[in-house]
């Protein structure tokens, strides 16, 4: 059997991979599911901008009603907008058809929980078994769900974030704001919402547009050029940069400085745990600015395998204040679990407020660390073995402080840590090595690497 469901979602070229017959067959599919425990699942349907937007999210919706779903199509919307209807409206289930900062050529199907979480990998093995077996429970003529349009779903959300940030301390400070959409499904949401916090927004590619005519969607520094030299030059208070389906974003600062995913991370980090510490929650890859600021605050860290989905759940079995990703995915418990780029706007510029500080200045505030990443290859059938080997060979290792087998190997040393961790779609471990140090983190990786590399060569 083979495998459809990724780190997020299924994702694919459209009208290869990515097709008519899959988005149907998985609508089936994900309708069975959803019929096994519920009589009339009422399902949420939504889109980011691309060009295959409507006949995927169309055929979709065609295989969940042949089952008996009735579906509500709330328009084109980010990601985290539809998780938030979901949730709010009590809908049983919701689809939202993106491809995320993937290249204008895919599109892809992600699947949210009745609680607005993204599927867990237990529900979509299950949808996939039930696809690949074609499975399926069609209704007769007399019960095939309804297909209806409901247009309220971004104001609902914005009206979310509005109610949990404080409007009126934000709305004094006047902030000058320059927003990069990307041409994606946030600027639908973004300007409106700087515009309701009292905010000046310039604005760049907030048109959607899924030829992403502005610049490729996924934001490094690379496709950023116009914003980090706008920043300056209109001598804002900030730049933002969402990703295409808006889950994700990524900030400059009033220098033009470019900020890494993981020192906003921590900054969030810092401030949520700032009062009373508590549970902070972030991937095994994230970097140690994180622990060291939430340790700081007497919060306690918990490290998860990689994917926002896992984050959440872990979130929420622990009641933490903050989580999130190092790639601009920030998780607010007190809205909802999942990666939200709105609300990251609107806490970074409340924190920006309560502190009376620039962004250039919290961030200085935030440890440096520098981390190295590389790769090695490593057939995906030997990379059990090798990372069960590896584990044990550094568990005698003297050097080696403490081994963390939650998503590959992670060996923390004195000065700092290393990650072999196995990639999901390709034969390769992925390596990261972090230190205070550039030079040493490049020395352990190597170190590492090399030594794993023997093992995938005697396995």
């Amino acid at each position: 059997m083979g495998k459809l469901f990724g780190t997020n979602g299924i994702r694919g070229v459209v009208n290869q991979d990515m097709n008519t017959d899959l988005a149907l067959g998985i609508g089936k599919a994900w309708g069975t599911f959803l019929k096994k425990s519920i009589k009339r699942p009422k399902v949420a349907i939504g889109t980011d901008a691309r060009l295959s937007n409507h006949m995927l999210k169309n055929a979709i919706s065609a295989g969940l009603m042949a089952t008996g779903c009735d579906v509500v199509d709330v328009g084109l919307v980010p990601t985290p907008t539809l998780q938030y209807t979901v949730r709010s409206k009590g809908f049983d289930s919701g689809v939202i058809i993106t491809a995320s900062h993937n290249p204008p050529q895919f599109n892809g199907i992600k699947g949210v929980a009745s609680d607005g979480t993204e599927f867990s990998k237990e529900i979509e093995n299950k949808i996939e078994k039930i696809y690949f077996e074609k499975n399926y429970k069609l209704v007769d003529w007399e019960n095939v769900g309804n297909f209806s349009q409901w247009d309220g779903a971004i104001d609902l959300y914005i009206n979310g974030i509005l109610n949990t940030v404080d409007v009126n301390l934000i709305k004094s400070k006047n902030f000058h704001v320059v927003l990069d959409c990307g041409n994606g499904a946030g600027g639908l949401v973004a300007p409106i919402l700087l515009e309701k916090l009292g905010c000046k927004p310039t604005l760049l590619f907030c048109k959607p547009d899924g030829r992403f005519p502005g610049h490729n969607s996924e934001p490094i520094p690379e496709n950023l050029t116009e914003i980090i030299s706008k920043v300056p030059v209109l001598k804002a208070d900030l730049g933002v940069v969402q990703d295409g389906d808006a889950d994700r974003a990524i900030f400059i600062d009033e220098n033009g400085i470019f900020i890494g995913g993981e020192k906003t991370l921590a900054l969030v980090a810092k401030y949520a745990t700032k009062q009373n510490g508590g549970i902070a929650v972030t991937p095994v890859t994230s970097s140690s600015c994180f622990d060291e600021v939430v340790q700081k605050n007497n919060g306690k860290v918990i490290h998860t395998a990689v994917g926002s989905p896992i984050v959440a759940r872990v979130m929420i079995e622990n009641n933490a204040v903050i989580g999130g990703e190092a790639n601009g995915g920030l998780i607010f418990p007190e809205f909802q679990y999942c990666r939200d780029s709105a609300m990251s706007i609107a806490k970074i510029l409340e924190i920006m407020a309560k502190e009376n500080k620039s962004l250039g200045q919290l961030i200085n505030e935030i440890p440096k660390y520098e981390l190295y990443t590389t790769k090695m290859s490593c057939p995906n059938d030997k990379k059990e073995l090798v990372m069960k080997t590896l584990a044990e060979k550094t568990k005698k290792d003297s050097s080696v402080l403490e081994v963390d087998e939650t998503d590959g190997v992670k060996l923390y040393l004195d000065g700092g840590w290393v990650l072999m961790r196995p990639s999901g779609t390709e034969p390769i471990f992925r390596v990261y090595a972090e230190s205070k140090d550039k030079n040493k983190a490049e020395e352990m990786a190597s170190t590492y690497k090399s030594i794993t590399e023997e093992i995938i060569k005697n396995s």
